[in-house]
Protein backbone atom coordinates (compact mmCIF):
# COMPACT_ATOMS: atom_id res chain seq x y z
CA UNK A 1 0.00 0.00 0.00
CA UNK A 2 2.44 2.53 0.82
CA UNK A 3 5.39 2.14 -1.40
CA UNK A 4 8.63 4.71 -2.25
CA UNK A 5 9.96 7.37 -0.66
CA UNK A 6 10.33 10.79 -2.71
CA UNK A 7 12.60 13.79 -3.28
CA UNK A 8 9.86 15.99 -4.23
CA UNK A 9 9.16 18.90 -1.02
CA UNK A 10 6.24 20.69 -0.21
CA UNK A 11 4.66 23.71 1.47
CA UNK A 12 5.50 26.75 3.55
CA UNK A 13 5.10 27.64 7.04
CA UNK A 14 2.44 29.75 7.98
CA UNK A 15 3.05 30.12 12.04
CA UNK A 16 -0.95 30.89 13.04
CA UNK A 17 -1.80 32.84 15.86
CA UNK A 18 -5.33 31.25 16.35
CA UNK A 19 -3.83 27.77 16.46
CA UNK A 20 -1.74 29.22 19.18
CA UNK A 21 -4.45 30.66 21.19
CA UNK A 22 -6.44 27.49 20.96
CA UNK A 23 -2.86 25.34 22.41
CA UNK A 24 -2.82 28.22 25.03
CA UNK A 25 -6.25 27.62 26.16
CA UNK A 26 -5.48 23.90 26.06
CA UNK A 27 -2.71 24.11 28.34
CA UNK A 28 -4.76 25.91 30.81
CA UNK A 29 -7.02 22.83 31.17
CA UNK A 30 -3.71 20.51 31.10
CA UNK A 31 -2.54 22.37 34.47
CA UNK A 32 -5.89 21.99 36.42
CA UNK A 33 -5.72 18.46 35.29
CA UNK A 34 -2.18 17.49 36.16
CA UNK A 35 -3.49 18.79 39.92
CA UNK A 36 -5.72 16.35 40.41
CA UNK A 37 -3.34 13.29 38.78
CA UNK A 38 -0.48 14.75 41.14
CA UNK A 39 -2.36 13.75 43.61
CA UNK A 40 -3.02 10.25 42.67
CA UNK A 41 0.44 9.60 41.79
CA UNK A 42 1.67 10.78 45.46
CA UNK A 43 -0.91 8.02 46.57
CA UNK A 44 0.35 5.38 44.77
CA UNK A 45 4.15 6.16 45.53
CA UNK A 46 3.42 5.29 49.15
CA UNK A 47 2.46 1.82 48.11
CA UNK A 48 5.18 0.97 46.13
CA UNK A 49 8.26 -1.29 46.54
CA UNK A 50 12.02 -0.84 45.42
CA UNK A 51 13.39 -2.12 41.73
CA UNK A 52 14.38 -5.28 41.57
CA UNK A 53 17.87 -5.22 40.20
CA UNK A 54 21.06 -4.24 41.97
CA UNK A 55 22.79 -1.57 39.04
CA UNK A 56 26.33 -0.24 38.51
CA UNK A 57 27.62 2.92 38.50
CA UNK A 58 26.06 3.64 35.45
CA UNK A 59 22.46 2.61 36.33
CA UNK A 60 22.75 -0.63 34.59
CA UNK A 61 23.26 -4.60 35.65
CA UNK A 62 26.99 -5.40 35.04
CA UNK A 63 28.07 -8.37 32.60
CA UNK A 64 28.18 -10.75 35.22
CA UNK A 65 24.38 -10.23 36.51
CA UNK A 66 23.34 -9.89 32.60
CA UNK A 67 24.35 -13.18 31.87
CA UNK A 68 21.93 -14.85 34.65
CA UNK A 69 18.83 -15.98 33.06
CA UNK A 70 15.60 -13.55 33.99
CA UNK A 71 13.82 -14.85 36.68
CA UNK A 72 10.06 -16.18 35.16
CA UNK A 73 7.42 -13.96 36.63
CA UNK A 74 3.95 -13.20 35.40
CA UNK A 75 3.08 -9.77 35.07
CA UNK A 76 0.57 -9.92 37.68
CA UNK A 77 2.98 -10.14 40.07
CA UNK A 78 4.86 -6.76 38.82
CA UNK A 79 3.21 -3.84 40.65
CA UNK A 80 2.25 -1.86 38.00
CA UNK A 81 4.28 1.42 36.35
CA UNK A 82 3.02 4.91 37.61
CA UNK A 83 0.94 6.90 34.89
CA UNK A 84 2.91 9.57 33.82
CA UNK A 85 1.90 13.13 35.26
CA UNK A 86 2.06 14.70 31.65
CA UNK A 87 0.97 11.03 29.92
CA UNK A 88 -2.65 11.84 28.29
CA UNK A 89 -2.34 15.54 28.69
CA UNK A 90 -1.29 16.87 25.19
CA UNK A 91 -2.20 19.91 23.42
CA UNK A 92 -4.17 17.78 20.55
CA UNK A 93 -5.27 14.40 21.19
CA UNK A 94 -5.05 12.68 24.52
CA UNK A 95 -2.43 9.58 24.73
CA UNK A 96 -4.18 6.70 23.37
CA UNK A 97 -5.00 3.47 25.16
CA UNK A 98 -3.61 1.24 23.85
CA UNK A 99 -1.71 3.15 21.19
CA UNK A 100 -1.63 1.61 18.08
CA UNK A 101 0.49 3.56 15.75
CA UNK A 102 3.37 3.40 12.40
CA UNK A 103 6.03 5.02 11.82
CA UNK A 104 5.75 7.55 8.55
CA UNK A 105 9.02 9.17 6.54
CA UNK A 106 8.94 13.19 6.08
CA UNK A 107 9.46 11.88 2.50
CA UNK A 108 6.85 10.06 2.26
CA UNK A 109 4.55 13.19 4.00
CA UNK A 110 5.63 14.92 1.26
CA UNK A 111 3.89 12.72 -1.80
CA UNK A 112 0.64 14.16 -2.59
CA UNK A 113 -2.26 11.74 -1.20
CA UNK A 114 -0.50 9.74 1.25
CA UNK A 115 -1.02 11.42 4.15
CA UNK A 116 -4.76 10.99 3.63
CA UNK A 117 -3.74 6.78 3.26
CA UNK A 118 -2.51 6.75 6.52
CA UNK A 119 -5.18 8.32 8.36
CA UNK A 120 -7.33 6.50 6.49
CA UNK A 121 -5.88 3.40 8.62
CA UNK A 122 -7.49 4.54 11.37
CA UNK A 123 -10.81 2.66 10.10
CA UNK A 124 -8.56 -0.66 10.43
CA UNK A 125 -7.16 0.21 14.40
CA UNK A 126 -4.42 3.04 13.65
CA UNK A 127 -4.88 6.04 16.56
CA UNK A 128 -1.08 7.16 16.60
CA UNK A 129 0.76 8.32 13.68
CA UNK A 130 4.67 8.65 14.05
CA UNK A 131 5.96 11.46 11.98
CA UNK A 132 9.69 11.60 11.08
CA UNK A 133 10.72 15.82 11.79
CA UNK A 134 14.49 15.27 11.89
CA UNK A 135 15.65 12.09 10.78
CA UNK A 136 18.32 10.00 10.39
CA UNK A 137 20.53 11.92 7.85
CA UNK A 138 19.94 15.08 9.17
CA UNK A 139 17.34 16.07 6.94
CA UNK A 140 14.79 18.54 8.76
CA UNK A 141 10.74 18.46 7.90
CA UNK A 142 10.03 21.88 8.03
CA UNK A 143 12.43 25.29 8.89
CA UNK A 144 12.34 25.66 12.71
CA UNK A 145 11.65 29.07 13.67
CA UNK A 146 14.22 29.60 16.38
CA UNK A 147 17.01 27.60 14.76
CA UNK A 148 17.95 29.66 11.34
CA UNK A 149 21.73 27.51 11.74
CA UNK A 150 19.31 24.77 9.89
CA UNK A 151 18.71 26.84 6.83
CA UNK A 152 21.68 28.42 6.43
CA UNK A 153 23.79 24.42 6.70
CA UNK A 154 20.99 22.83 4.40
CA UNK A 155 19.37 20.74 6.49
CA UNK A 156 16.00 22.29 5.92
CA UNK A 157 13.80 20.08 3.13
CA UNK A 158 10.46 21.70 3.60
CA UNK A 159 8.47 18.20 3.35
CA UNK A 160 5.21 19.45 5.33
CA UNK A 161 3.71 22.31 6.75
CA UNK A 162 3.60 21.09 10.42
CA UNK A 163 0.56 22.80 11.48
CA UNK A 164 -1.02 21.60 8.63
CA UNK A 165 0.18 18.37 9.27
CA UNK A 166 -1.19 18.80 13.12
CA UNK A 167 -4.31 19.81 11.68
CA UNK A 168 -5.10 17.30 9.43
CA UNK A 169 -4.17 14.56 11.96
CA UNK A 170 -5.89 15.97 15.04
CA UNK A 171 -9.37 16.53 13.15
CA UNK A 172 -8.76 12.33 12.20
CA UNK A 173 -8.67 12.13 16.13
CA UNK A 174 -4.92 10.63 15.88
CA UNK A 175 -2.23 11.21 18.35
CA UNK A 176 0.75 12.88 16.48
CA UNK A 177 4.49 11.75 17.66
CA UNK A 178 7.36 13.63 16.19
CA UNK A 179 10.39 11.36 15.79
CA UNK A 180 13.70 13.62 16.18
CA UNK A 181 16.85 11.77 15.58
CA UNK A 182 19.25 13.55 17.71
CA UNK A 183 23.08 12.08 17.67
CA UNK A 184 23.34 10.56 14.40
CA UNK A 185 23.37 13.93 12.06
CA UNK A 186 26.10 13.91 9.12
CA UNK A 187 24.22 17.28 8.24
CA UNK A 188 25.51 18.99 11.36
CA UNK A 189 28.85 17.43 11.61
CA UNK A 190 29.72 17.90 8.21
CA UNK A 191 29.12 21.78 8.04
CA UNK A 192 30.05 22.76 11.89
CA UNK A 193 33.04 20.26 12.72
CA UNK A 194 33.65 21.68 15.54
CA UNK A 195 30.14 20.13 17.02
CA UNK A 196 31.04 16.46 15.55
CA UNK A 197 32.51 13.43 17.03
CA UNK A 198 36.27 13.34 15.87
CA UNK A 199 39.01 10.71 14.90
CA UNK A 200 42.37 10.19 16.63
CA UNK A 201 44.73 12.48 14.42
CA UNK A 202 41.89 14.42 13.30
CA UNK A 203 39.15 14.76 10.83
CA UNK A 204 34.95 13.85 11.54
CA UNK A 205 34.70 10.28 12.68
CA UNK A 206 31.96 8.07 10.83
CA UNK A 207 30.19 4.93 11.12
CA UNK A 208 30.92 2.33 8.40
CA UNK A 209 28.10 3.41 6.80
CA UNK A 210 30.15 6.75 6.28
CA UNK A 211 27.40 8.71 8.31
CA UNK A 212 28.63 11.62 10.89
CA UNK A 213 28.19 12.07 14.61
CA UNK A 214 27.47 14.91 16.62
CA UNK A 215 29.37 15.32 19.70
CA UNK A 216 26.63 14.29 22.96
CA UNK A 217 28.67 16.38 25.50
CA UNK A 218 28.43 19.30 22.75
CA UNK A 219 25.59 21.76 24.89
CA UNK A 220 25.35 23.51 21.31
CA UNK A 221 24.70 20.08 20.02
CA UNK A 222 21.71 19.71 22.58
CA UNK A 223 19.72 23.29 21.53
CA UNK A 224 19.95 22.60 18.18
CA UNK A 225 18.25 19.24 18.47
CA UNK A 226 15.80 20.76 21.47
CA UNK A 227 15.16 24.17 19.17
CA UNK A 228 13.56 21.37 16.97
CA UNK A 229 11.60 19.60 19.34
CA UNK A 230 10.06 22.84 20.58
CA UNK A 231 8.83 24.50 16.79
CA UNK A 232 7.41 20.78 16.71
CA UNK A 233 5.38 21.47 19.87
CA UNK A 234 4.68 24.56 19.36
CA UNK A 235 2.71 23.48 15.41
CA UNK A 236 1.01 20.88 17.35
CA UNK A 237 2.74 17.51 17.61
CA UNK A 238 1.19 15.66 20.83
CA UNK A 239 4.50 13.91 21.17
CA UNK A 240 8.35 14.34 20.78
CA UNK A 241 10.23 11.15 20.34
CA UNK A 242 14.08 11.21 20.31
CA UNK A 243 15.87 8.62 18.79
CA UNK A 244 19.46 7.82 18.44
CA UNK A 245 19.50 9.46 21.70
CA UNK A 246 23.10 7.39 22.61
CA UNK A 247 26.61 7.17 21.74
CA UNK A 248 26.96 5.56 18.45
CA UNK A 249 27.63 1.68 18.58
CA UNK A 250 29.57 0.89 14.80
CA UNK A 251 32.53 2.07 13.22
CA UNK A 252 35.85 2.84 14.57
CA UNK A 253 36.23 2.21 18.20
CA UNK A 254 38.92 4.91 18.16
CA UNK A 255 36.66 7.97 18.74
CA UNK A 256 37.58 11.18 20.18
CA UNK A 257 34.57 13.95 22.28
CA UNK A 258 36.14 17.44 22.77
CA UNK A 259 34.57 18.71 25.97
CA UNK A 260 33.91 15.04 27.71
CA UNK A 261 33.58 14.83 31.15
CA UNK A 262 34.28 12.83 34.12
CA UNK A 263 30.94 11.43 34.26
CA UNK A 264 29.40 7.78 32.76
CA UNK A 265 27.83 7.95 29.39
CA UNK A 266 24.30 7.55 31.09
CA UNK A 267 24.89 11.00 33.14
CA UNK A 268 25.47 12.36 29.77
CA UNK A 269 22.54 11.22 28.31
CA UNK A 270 20.30 12.23 30.95
CA UNK A 271 21.89 15.49 31.60
CA UNK A 272 20.44 16.04 27.75
CA UNK A 273 17.10 15.11 28.81
CA UNK A 274 16.79 17.45 32.03
CA UNK A 275 17.57 19.86 29.58
CA UNK A 276 15.05 19.06 26.36
CA UNK A 277 12.43 18.47 29.31
CA UNK A 278 13.06 22.00 31.20
CA UNK A 279 12.51 23.49 27.65
CA UNK A 280 9.32 21.03 26.35
CA UNK A 281 7.30 20.31 29.59
CA UNK A 282 5.63 24.01 29.44
CA UNK A 283 4.88 23.27 26.21
CA UNK A 284 2.14 20.77 27.16
CA UNK A 285 3.95 17.92 25.07
CA UNK A 286 4.76 14.29 25.82
CA UNK A 287 8.78 13.21 25.69
CA UNK A 288 9.44 9.94 24.98
CA UNK A 289 12.29 8.22 23.88
CA UNK A 290 13.37 4.83 21.54
CA UNK A 291 15.84 2.40 23.51
CA UNK A 292 17.75 -0.78 22.63
CA UNK A 293 15.52 -3.30 23.57
CA UNK A 294 19.33 -4.71 25.48
CA UNK A 295 19.49 -1.32 27.50
CA UNK A 296 17.18 -2.47 30.57
CA UNK A 297 19.32 -5.73 30.96
CA UNK A 298 23.15 -4.44 30.85
CA UNK A 299 25.30 -1.50 30.21
CA UNK A 300 26.21 -1.55 26.44
CA UNK A 301 28.01 1.09 26.25
CA UNK A 302 26.02 3.92 24.97
CA UNK A 303 24.77 5.79 27.55
CA UNK A 304 20.94 4.69 27.62
CA UNK A 305 20.07 3.57 30.70
CA UNK A 306 16.45 3.43 31.38
CA UNK A 307 16.37 4.27 35.01
CA UNK A 308 18.11 7.68 34.21
CA UNK A 309 16.58 8.28 31.41
CA UNK A 310 12.72 7.64 32.88
CA UNK A 311 13.54 10.71 35.49
CA UNK A 312 13.32 12.93 32.80
CA UNK A 313 10.67 11.21 30.37
CA UNK A 314 6.70 10.71 29.99
CA UNK A 315 7.34 7.70 27.33
CA UNK A 316 9.78 4.84 27.29
CA UNK A 317 9.38 3.09 23.82
CA UNK A 318 11.60 0.01 23.70
CA UNK A 319 13.10 -1.17 20.23
CA UNK A 320 11.94 -4.92 20.83
CA UNK A 321 12.44 -5.97 17.10
CA UNK A 322 13.57 -9.41 17.26
CA UNK A 323 16.02 -9.95 14.22
CA UNK A 324 18.27 -7.55 16.55
CA UNK A 325 18.57 -10.28 18.88
CA UNK A 326 21.90 -12.14 19.00
CA UNK A 327 21.35 -16.26 19.07
CA UNK A 328 21.32 -17.10 23.50
CA UNK A 329 19.55 -13.87 24.11
CA UNK A 330 16.84 -14.61 26.67
CA UNK A 331 17.84 -18.40 26.19
CA UNK A 332 16.57 -18.47 23.53
CA UNK A 333 18.40 -19.88 20.46
CA UNK A 334 17.28 -18.07 17.26
CA UNK A 335 15.18 -14.94 18.37
CA UNK A 336 14.10 -13.91 15.12
CA UNK A 337 12.02 -17.31 14.79
CA UNK A 338 11.00 -16.76 18.02
CA UNK A 339 9.51 -13.19 18.22
CA UNK A 340 6.53 -13.58 21.06
CA UNK A 341 9.28 -14.99 23.43
CA UNK A 342 12.22 -12.81 22.46
CA UNK A 343 9.52 -9.64 22.81
CA UNK A 344 8.02 -10.85 26.07
CA UNK A 345 11.40 -11.46 27.76
CA UNK A 346 12.49 -8.06 26.71
CA UNK A 347 9.81 -6.02 28.34
CA UNK A 348 9.40 -8.15 31.40
CA UNK A 349 13.23 -6.90 31.70
CA UNK A 350 11.93 -3.23 31.33
CA UNK A 351 8.80 -4.18 33.53
CA UNK A 352 10.98 -4.58 35.93
CA UNK A 353 13.42 -1.97 35.80
CA UNK A 354 11.18 0.35 35.48
CA UNK A 355 8.52 -0.37 38.40
CA UNK A 356 8.35 2.58 40.51
CA UNK A 357 9.26 5.47 37.63
CA UNK A 358 7.05 7.58 36.72
CA UNK A 359 6.63 6.54 33.34
CA UNK A 360 4.55 5.02 30.23
CA UNK A 361 5.79 1.89 28.52
CA UNK A 362 4.89 1.65 24.51
CA UNK A 363 7.45 -0.44 22.79
CA UNK A 364 8.56 -0.51 18.91
CA UNK A 365 7.13 -4.01 17.63
CA UNK A 366 8.91 -5.22 14.27
CA UNK A 367 6.91 -5.44 10.81
CA UNK A 368 9.70 -5.73 8.38
CA UNK A 369 12.24 -8.80 7.67
CA UNK A 370 9.16 -10.89 5.51
CA UNK A 371 7.17 -11.16 9.22
CA UNK A 372 3.58 -12.82 8.70
CA UNK A 373 0.75 -11.40 10.24
CA UNK A 374 0.92 -14.13 12.89
CA UNK A 375 4.56 -12.93 13.95
CA UNK A 376 3.14 -9.63 14.72
CA UNK A 377 0.16 -10.85 16.54
CA UNK A 378 2.62 -12.94 18.79
CA UNK A 379 4.79 -9.49 19.20
CA UNK A 380 1.24 -8.10 20.01
CA UNK A 381 0.21 -10.43 22.74
CA UNK A 382 3.55 -10.02 24.16
CA UNK A 383 3.12 -6.42 24.84
CA UNK A 384 -0.23 -7.23 26.52
CA UNK A 385 0.98 -9.80 28.29
CA UNK A 386 3.60 -7.13 30.40
CA UNK A 387 0.94 -3.96 30.50
CA UNK A 388 2.47 -1.78 27.87
CA UNK A 389 0.49 1.02 26.82
CA UNK A 390 -0.26 -0.43 23.28
CA UNK A 391 2.48 -0.44 20.53
CA UNK A 392 4.09 1.51 17.72
CA UNK A 393 4.94 -0.22 14.17
CA UNK A 394 8.30 -0.41 12.32
CA UNK A 395 8.77 -0.52 8.84
CA UNK A 396 11.63 1.76 7.71
CA UNK A 397 10.06 2.40 4.43
CA UNK A 398 6.64 2.69 6.15
CA UNK A 399 5.62 -0.46 4.49
CA UNK A 400 2.90 -2.63 6.80
CA UNK A 401 1.24 -6.00 6.90
CA UNK A 402 -2.10 -5.82 5.82
CA UNK A 403 -4.32 -6.70 9.05
CA UNK A 404 -1.56 -5.58 11.31
CA UNK A 405 -3.16 -2.76 13.32
CA UNK A 406 -6.61 -4.88 13.19
CA UNK A 407 -4.99 -6.62 16.48
CA UNK A 408 -6.73 -5.62 19.56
Amino acid sequence: MFRKKTRDFASRIDPNQGFRERRMRQRRRVRQRRVGAILVVVAIAVALTFGFRAVTSDDSPSEEQASQPVAEVTAAELPALEPSQAAGQGAGVDLPEPMRGVHMTMRLVAIPGKLDEFIALGAHGLNALQVDVKDEEGWIAFAPEKSPIAQRIGAVGNFYDPIELADRVHEAGLYLVARIVVFQDPVLAAARPKLSVKRHGGGNWTTNGGLGWTNPYNENVWKYNVDIAEAAARAGFDEIMFDYIRFPTDGDEQRVYPGSRSETKADTIARFLAYAKRRLSPLGVEIGAALFGLAATRNIGIGQSPKKMARHLDIIHPMVYPQAYGPGECNIDNPPGSPGRIVSCSLQDYRQVLTGRDVVLIPWLQDYGGYTINEIRAQVAAAERWQTRGYLLWNGGSVYTSGALDIK
